[in-house]
Formats: C-alpha cells, sequence, structure tokens
C-alpha cells in the first residue's frame, strides 16, 4: 500500500469486486449486543462485524463505533452501511485505491435491497484481498469451524454466542 502499487489485477484484465470477495464471512444477527461485538474484536483479523436478519445486511461494525455505546445495546444501532459496503459488480482497481485512500481494509459486498453477498477484504499488505481458501486455512490452523457460504444459509461464527 506504501508505494500504491498492487499485483492483485493479474493480466490487466478488469475485475470485479464479486470476483475478489470471500463469501464465508462470519455474520451475526440483529439481536446481538455491544458486549459481544467488543469481544470479538479481541482477535486482531476482526476489522468489521457485520449483522444480517434474514440475509439483508442491517449494518457493518466497527471498533470506533463503540465507544460510547451501553453493552447491552443492539450493536446494529452502532454501525451504518454508508462508506462500508460496496457492490459485486464495482471494479476491482478502483475498489482498492479507494480503500487504500480511506485506509479502509473491509468492506461488504451487498447486492440489491442490501442483500449480503460477501466482504471484500485486504490483505494487511495492501497489495492484495484475501480469498475464501485463506479463510479456510486460518479457521484450520485455530481449530474453528468454518462458516458455510453466503446464499440462502446464513454464516456461522462458532465463536460468538448469537452469532450464526
Amino acid at each position: 500500500m506504501a508505494n500504491g502499487s498492487w499485483t492483485g489485477l493479474g493480466n490487466g484484465a478488469a475485475r470485479t469486486v464479486g470476483s475478489a470477495m470471500i463469501r464465508r464471512p462470519k455474520v451475526c444477527g440483529p439481536e446481538t449486543t455491544v458486549a459481544e461485538v467488543r469481544d470479538m474484536f479481541s482477535d486482531d483479523h476482526v476489522h468489521c462485524v457485520l449483522v444480517v436478519d434474514g440475509g439483508v445486511l442491517l449494518a457493518v461494525v466497527e471498533p470506533m463505533d463503540l465507544f460510547t455505546a451501553p453493552p447491552d445495546a443492539p450493536a446494529s444501532t452502532t454501525g451504518r452501511l454508508a462508506g462500508r459496503v460496496v457492490g459485486p459488480d464495482a471494479d476491482l482497481h478502483r475498489t482498492w485505491r479507494s480503500m487504500e485512500s480511506g485506509h479502509r481494509r473491509r468492506l461488504a459486498v451487498v447486492g440489491p435491497g442490501n442483500a449480503l453477498a460477501g466482504l471484500l477484504c485486504l490483505k494487511r499488505s495492501g497489495r492484495g484481498f484475501c480469498s475464501d481458501t485463506d479463510v479456510a486455512d486460518r479457521a484450520v490452523e485455530l481449530g474453528r469451524a468454518l462458516p458455510p457460504p453466503i446464499g440462502g444459509v446464513e454464516a456461522v461464527a462458532a465463536d460468538a454466542p448469537s452469532c450464526r
């Protein structure tokens, strides 16, 4: 990211966000509390929490959203969608540049009606995006269950009580 170069475009062909998003993000339901989300942020790989209801994204919660929120408040009331979502057909290179300039590492990917499609995760290096394989490898490494792909089945977070 520091030098503004990225090798993730491969052969130069235009790519979309949908081609680079992970399809197995952890999601939480609308009943998830601020306290539960704060616990999730103790994992340094968690940069945002996706709150969904019936496959519809209600909010993207980031750590800064929680500073003044009471622990028993619904997490969905602390997050927002504006500036935190992108469509699956968006140009990947343009989205990467926007993420780089905005110092943002995660964007929820949504379709019509804010239906959650996935999560675009910029790698720590800033030079590429996390893949479903990366997520699966990390789950195995940590001995955690892997959430099922989005598509009629809600993703599962095995280590968060009100998340599925």
